[in-house]
């Protein structure tokens, strides 16, 4: 998909959860509503939604997608857009992975989803060193 980020990681005994919590903090101190599923055999995701002027470039229900699947040696991060999903924690990620996750994008939503994508997966680099 064009925009969606997917970073892999080998050998890096990664505590996933902590993982996870940092990525939640790293949002929210953007200003960003976060929620998230809960963990599951296939992995969790984490959604982010910010209003102001994103509203008018990006759909109300739109939100930015993070899914951390894998074990500390060998995980993914898949970062993308994807609707707002009402209710996520408690919803299985399993559901989640039969409907689109992650959204394909128009033009005005790219360039947006191209810089945040690009800066939350140096951050989730970062984090995982």
């Amino acid at each position: 998909m064009i925009g969606e980020k997917v970073l892999h990681f080998e050998n890096k005994n990664t505590d996933l959860a902590a993982l996870q919590s940092k990525i939640e903090d790293y949002l929210k101190s953007e200003r960003f509503q976060v929620q998230s599923s809960a963990p599951s055999p296939h992995g969790v995701v984490v959604q982010a939604q910010k209003g102001g002027f994103l509203s008018t470039v990006i759909a109300a229900d739109r939100a930015m997608t993070v899914l951390i699947d894998g074990e500390p040696n060998n995980f993914t991060v898949r970062v993308g857009i994807g609707k707002w999903l009402k209710h996520l924690g408690v919803t299985a990620v399993e559901t989640l992975l039969l409907s689109d996750l992650f959204l394909l994008v128009d033009v005005p939503e790219m360039a947006w989803n191209f810089e945040i994508e690009n800066k939350i997966a140096r951050e989730i680099a970062s984090f995982v060193g």
